[in-house]
């Protein structure tokens, strides 16, 4: 059901779609879509299952490499977060759509619940790779994650000076890591 409410959010527009039409493109009834949500929470739950699959897939796969230098982090880092970034390109009207509804707090959202925690530490553990302290790694961890949830979510803004949302986010790494670093000094 919900493989098909994206494709018809993604084929229509999400205001063009219908429950119904989600419910005969999937072969259910209308009471059995309105059971798993309204269109705002059907949006939800097809951003969070697929996002809630990239960390599953990742949980699976091999571990981190042992060190990092700065550049390489951010690298990484920029790579634990590209699937993530082509979703939302992939229809910056949707990704609105859905930010939207997380802003206005109608519909609760994995990725403020264990999807945060997966990626937070994802990026502890890179961070830690780099260098980073626990503690520190930790804490630069939060940091790129809000800055993460910010820049997707505010993209197109006039506040990014045109850079790219990748360039942001590389630029958000290089300062935590490098701060991160000057703390230990001092």
């Amino acid at each position: 059901m919900l493989s098909s409410a994206e494709r018809l959010f993604r084929q229509q527009g999400f205001a063009a779609t219908t429950v119904r039409q989600i419910a005969t493109d999937a072969g259910v009834s209308t009471g059995t879509v309105m059971g798993v949500g309204d269109k705002d929470g059907l949006l939800i739950e097809v951003f969070d299952e697929w996002i809630g699959a990239v960390h599953r897939d990742r949980q699976s796969g091999g571990g981190t490499q042992d060190s990092l230098p700065p550049e390489g982090a951010v690298d990484a880092v920029i790579g634990l977060l590209a699937p993530f970034l082509r979703y939302f390109a992939e229809d910056p009207a949707l990704s609105r759509q859905y930010s939207s509804i997380i802003v206005r707090g109608t519909h609760e959202s994995a990725i403020f619940r264990d999807l945060a925690v997966a990626l937070v530490a994802e990026l502890r553990d890179v961070l830690a790779c780099a260098g980073l302290p626990d503690a520190a790694a930790e804490r630069a961890a939060r940091v790129v994650y809000f800055a993460y949830l910010g820049i997707v979510m505010t993209g197109g803004n006039h506040a990014s000076g045109g850079a790219s949302v990748p360039d942001q986010l590389r630029d958000v790494v290089r300062c935590v890591i490098h701060d991160s670093a000057q703390g230990d000094e001092q």
